[in-house]
């Protein structure tokens, strides 16, 4: 069994640190939770107002999960937390309850109240959307601020003054910087989402800004799935006499996870992984590779073998990502292909089987990739397709982890049979996207998943199904 060793990370910027620091009367170092005797089987045992109650069961929320039984009561007492649990384990309701629930007291509820800082576009809408469930009883206003939506219409919501802003920093500062009329200096919450994240080099300079013009009085939630140096390093100049409730050991997965790999060709790929797809009927599946143009190609080449596939990058308008990821979570197509931009903190509900078809250099995000299935209590299955110069970068995976994957043998002539089919397919996908131009020519053209597959349908009708040519 590999041991585990804590990965180093880079000094955080002094200049963060400086901008973050608040009066520190009780001092900065966090206290460990006092875990409950008994952990509590209803919101309402946590202190959770009836209004609020009610909201969490139209949610489906029967029961608070462990890092909300643990979090929520000191966070209503007006505690600094810093909250550290797995994907998936509940982390948005454990802040957003706390901070409703203090709207809920002030007689006529302040606009602006709250700030929840997120690395990604995807989060912030999904963050937006519970706060507005939650608060959909009361009347509670949230406006959401990323790039690639209109900043006019984004300006003309914050004049409406809402309760609650959630956004990216780089977006949230921009509005900052140039809307008039919009600031957060009477701003009593700051909620820091993913937060290793979010100290990441390209945040750095957005965040320090950020920090430098909100009330250095003020409750600071600082959630994340992982702590490292930054993280801790941040906490100790932002939050006062923090919190610190911890539902997993740094790096690790849920147990009702079941974890495989397969060591394969580089050339042969694309044919084990078709195999897994065909072992998987029916189920709900997200793809990661690397890169961009990968979730094309490879999207392409599964819709021409009949699998309802559908993808979603960075390189992609918000509009076009929203949808790619509205059609996967009605099922309108059941495997979703992406980079790691959809990896972080997403809650796309039913997800049963994630496939690592490119391994990730860095160990951390595979963490956070597998942590897309089995939340919140159900069952998952991930599988990593692991060739001969992904191995080193796979064992690092298992350091981190501290623990064996297993690994799952095939019978290579099922493989084989495979691989003319699928040949054929990646070859008239590929063909597809050059007609298109490539990825950054006629990027606005390419990037429409529905123009993709309307070019592509002569193919797919001309094309017979896969696994009726195989049985032939």
């Amino acid at each position: 069994m590999a041991k585990k060793k804590d990965v180093e990370v880079e000094e955080l910027d002094e200049e963060v640190v400086a901008a973050a620091a608040a009066p520190a009367a009780d001092g900065g170092e966090e206290q460990e939770a006092e875990p409950p005797a008994r952990r509590p089987s209803t919101f309402a045992e946590l202190g959770v107002v009836p209004e609020l109650v009610a909201a969490c069961d139209a949610m489906g929320w029967k029961e608070p999960t462990r890092i909300q039984a643990e979090a929520i009561p000191h966070a209503l007492e007006g505690r600094d937390l810093i909250g550290l649990g797995q994907t998936g384990s509940g982390k948005t309701g454990a802040f957003a309850l706390p901070i409703i629930q203090a709207l809920l007291k002030q007689d006529k509820p302040q606009a602006l109240f709250a700030c929840v800082l997120s690395p990604t576009r995807e989060l912030a809408f999904q963050i937006g959307q519970q706060f507005e469930a939650l608060g959909s009883a009361i009347g509670l206003s949230c406006t959401v601020l990323v790039g690639g939506v209109d900043r006019v219409q984004q300006a003309v919501s914050l004049a409406k003054r809402p309760h609650i802003v959630v956004g990216t920093p780089g977006r949230l500062l921009d509005h900052l910087t140039d809307t008039k009329g919009f600031s957060l200096n009477k701003l009593k919450y700051l909620v820091l989402d993913e937060a290793d994240k979010l100290l990441n080099v390209e945040f750095q300079k957005a965040l320090d800004d950020i920090l430098n013009v909100i009330p250095k009085e003020r409750r600071t939630f600082l959630f994340s799935a992982t702590m490292t140096n930054k993280v801790s390093k941040l906490q100790r100049a932002c939050l006062r006499n923090p919190v610190k409730v911890e539902v997993a050991s740094k790096y690790s997965t849920v147990d009702t996870l079941r974890q495989e790999f397969y060591f394969v060709p580089a050339d042969y790929k694309d044919c084990f992984l078709v195999h897994v797809l065909n072992e998987l009927p029916g189920s709900m599946i997200m793809i990661f590779v690397r890169t961009c143009e990968s979730t094309r190609l490879l999207a392409l080449t599964l819709r021409n073998l009949r699998f309802k596939a559908i993808s979603i990058s960075g390189q992609m308008s918000q509009d076009k990502r929203l949808g790619a990821l509205n059609r996967f979570k009605t099922k309108d197509c059941n495997i979703l292909i992406c980079t790691d931009v959809a990896s972080r903190g997403l809650d796309i509900q039913g997800v049963d089987v994630v496939i690592n078809y490119d391994i990730p250099m860095n160990s951390k995000d595979y963490v956070h990739r597998v942590g897309r299935t089995a939340r919140a209590g159900n069952t998952g299955y991930a599988v990593s397709l692991v060739n001969q110069y992904e191995a080193m970068w796979f064992k690092m995976i298992e350091k981190l982890l501290g623990y064996e994957i297993p690994d799952r043998k095939v019978d290579n002539a099922e493989i084989m049979i495979l691989r003319e089919r699928i040949s054929d397919s990646k070859r008239i996908a590929l063909t597809t996207m050059k007609e298109g131009g490539g990825h950054k020519k006629k990027r606005r053209k390419n990037e429409d998943d529905e123009e993709e597959e309307e070019r592509n349908a002569p193919v797919s009708r001309k094309s017979k199904s896969f696994n009726k040519s195989r049985r032939r």
